[in-house]
């Protein structure tokens, strides 16, 4: 053991050097691996979430054994994607298909002057200016093969990423319980009772945040497909299930799929391009002063100001999934914190003074009485006082 005087400055000097040198080396790492810590992160927080369900599945049918359940629950998960993405994808695809067999028609006649783009043309002289910078629209149209690539590219990573934030979670929740289970060998059975509860808490919050989450989207997407509906905007249940998606995001994601159904009601008519601006400001006070602090009060128990400064603060550290993760986050921090707070108050109260039981202890009976000698349980005891009777001691 090293004594006061071989810690040298010398020594000192070297270990906050190297506590430096790999408190730098650790932050390097973190910044090079940043994209699969995130796919790690993202898997964990749906793994969390689906976890439940794999061990209700488990505990119903008897038969079904941990890695059954749990392919049948990613299966239904991925199944119902794919149906939203086919909801998503298959209207598109009849859009584009339609539009690219009028692109000619619509080309000619924007060249005479005809049809809703032939009149922008000829109300903005922008044929002239087209003309007159030819050259430049079409140095800017060659160089747009670098950013369709860097597109491409970022496509293909992010469909990587799903693949591989599927296959994380899945081997989280089919490993879990083992993995849990070793790490709370670790420590003593009080510590690990309490490491559980915890995490337990933990992991409720999570389920807790994505159903109330789940059911705010629900809640606004079947809102704006009825207000949709009844003003005949086409697409109606397209553009309700985008605002339900987009309303998952915290902060934009209302605002991103009001703009889109706002652009829809105006393109069908100016009255209702009015009303949906209308319902949509009025859902917007509806949702962040009545739909989130009940739900996510009962389902997170945060209140609305720690709710708010958890999503600013998470938005501009980590921008749109720090937004995502940042309530569930904070959720954990209250109850790790509570956690902390209640051991400490348990450790600072004083435990009351063991009682002493040897003065209502019944003293063994001496030999005269019983004709044995005395233990020598009765002899450390000392002598027993007699009441003086009637006849004396």
């Amino acid at each position: 053991m090293t004594t006061p005087r071989e810690r040298t400055p010398a020594r000192i000097t070297l270990t906050v050097i190297g506590l430096v040198l790999l408190t730098l080396l650790g932050l390097f790492l973190v910044y090079e691996t940043r994209r699969v810590l995130t796919w790690i992160v993202i898997a964990a927080f749906f793994a969390t979430a689906l976890h439940p369900a794999a061990n209700w599945m488990e505990r119903r049918v008897t038969w079904c054994r941990r890695w059954l359940s749990t392919l049948v629950v990613f299966l239904a998960v991925f199944l119902l994607i794919a149906g939203l993405v086919a909801l998503f994808v298959v209207p598109l695809v009849n859009e584009a298909t339609r539009f690219a067999d009028q692109l000619p028609n619509l080309i000619r006649d924007t060249r005479a002057g005809r049809g809703p783009l032939g009149g922008l043309v000829n109300r903005f002289h922008l044929r002239q200016y087209a003309e007159q910078h030819s050259d430049q629209i079409r140095g800017y149209l060659s160089g747009l093969g670098a950013p369709t690539l860097a597109f491409v590219r970022g496509a293909a990573t992010t469909v990587a990423g799903i693949i591989t934030i599927f296959v994380l979670a899945y081997l989280m929740v089919l490993q879990g319980p083992r993995v849990v289970n070793g790490f709370l060998s670790l420590f003593d059975p009080r510590r690990a009772e309490r490491i559980h509860r915890v995490g337990s808490e933990c992991a409720r919050t999570i389920t807790g945040y994505i159903t109330g989450n789940l059911l705010i989207s629900v809640i606004c997407g079947l809102l704006t497909y009825a207000v949709l509906a009844v003003l005949r905007v086409p697409f109606a249940g397209l553009i309700a299930l985008f605002v339900a998606v987009a309303d998952l995001i915290p902060l934009i994601g209302a605002t991103l799929g009001a703009i889109v159904a706002v652009l829809a009601g105006f393109l069908q008519s100016l009255t209702a391009g009015i009303v949906v601006i209308v319902f949509f400001i009025v859902y917007q006070q509806l949702e962040n002063h009545v739909l989130q602090p009940v739900i996510l009060s009962r389902t997170v128990q945060l209140d609305p100001l720690t709710v708010l400064v958890s999503i600013l603060i998470a938005a501009e550290l980590a921008g749109i999934l720090g937004a995502l993760l940042a309530i569930p986050v904070a959720a954990m921090l209250q109850i790790i914190a509570r956690e902390v707070w209640k051991e400490r108050r348990a450790w600072r109260t004083p435990q009351p003074p063991p009682t002493d039981d040897a003065e209502t202890r019944q003293p063994p009976a001496d030999d005269a009485e019983t004709g044995q000698p005395p233990t020598d349980d009765a002899r450390a005891a000392g002598p027993v006082s007699r009441p003086v009777g009637r006849d004396g001691p």
